[in-house]
């Protein structure tokens, strides 16, 4: 099984090529530039370094989302396009999943934490029983207070990485009243390596998408809807008055 894995998500862009759970190739940037600029040259790269051919695979994995609105639709668009020109199917990962897929093994609770802005974070709670991944809270979008809660309430030693980790470690080393600790760098942002080792496990379970039917989950409205909706709600109130 080979699989072809994209995540443009958060911050980072990265690339992958999975065959029969060997991880071929993975190509990650985290630095300033866009994704649009990125993710079809380091595919080409890819390509070319392993000297593989598009056509030979099996399935394109892309995270799904939550995450930067244009990241996932750029990652979207780019695997919807692969996927309709090579006529192979989709597999959307959740971002916040593949995530904490990178800390696989670990018997600690782990706490992924994208920076959502607004005091807000893209998050889930996460452990592993032996090698069976475990979603102990779905991916959310909460208040960095709200989620500290629902990590002290389990009381069990926590892992935390992500963007967002930065933004909020003075926070996070404040109120967590459970052992913790912070991924080591290797581990602690998107990898399309993880993407697409989950994706392995989704493709054997028949968790396909058809390109046209795949679209990111963004989990709340974009600035400009939400700043649309609040226009409504103003002009809503002034009629009424």
């Amino acid at each position: 099984m080979k699989i072809l894995a994209i995540d443009s998500s958060g911050l980072v862009a990265s690339v992958a090529l999975l065959e029969d759970d060997v991880l071929v190739a993975e190509y990650t940037v985290d630095y300033k530039k866009t994704h649009s600029q990125t993710l079809l040259p380091m595919i080409d790269e890819i390509v070319r370094m392993t000297e593989q051919k598009l056509e030979a695979i099996d399935a394109i994995a892309v995270s799904e989302g939550p995450g930067s609105f244009t990241g996932l639709r750029i990652g979207a668009a780019t695997a919807k396009g692969l996927g309709l020109s090579l006529q192979k199917p989709l597999i959307g990962v959740p971002t916040v999943d593949a995530l904490a897929y990178n800390l696989f093994g670990t018997n600690q609770v782990i706490c992924p934490l994208m920076d959502a802005r607004r005091n807000q974070v893209y998050t889930g709670l996460y452990t592993f029983s032996g090698d069976r991944f475990e979603i102990l809270t779905e991916q959310m979008v909460a208040s960095v207070d709200e989620i500290i809660s629902k990590v002290n309430a389990l009381g069990r030693a926590v892992v935390f990485l992500g963007d967002g980790v930065p933004v909020y470690r003075e926070k996070l080393e404040k109120d967590t009243q459970v052992p913790y600790s912070f991924a080591p760098a290797h581990a602690a942002r998107q990898r399309a390596g993880s993407v697409g080792a989950l994706a392995e496990t989704y493709y054997l379970a028949g968790r396909l998408q058809t390109a046209a039917e795949h679209e990111p989950v963004y989990l709340r409205l974009s600035q400009a809807e939400r700043e649309r909706a609040e226009r409504l709600e103003k002009e809503k109130v002034s009629v009424t008055e």
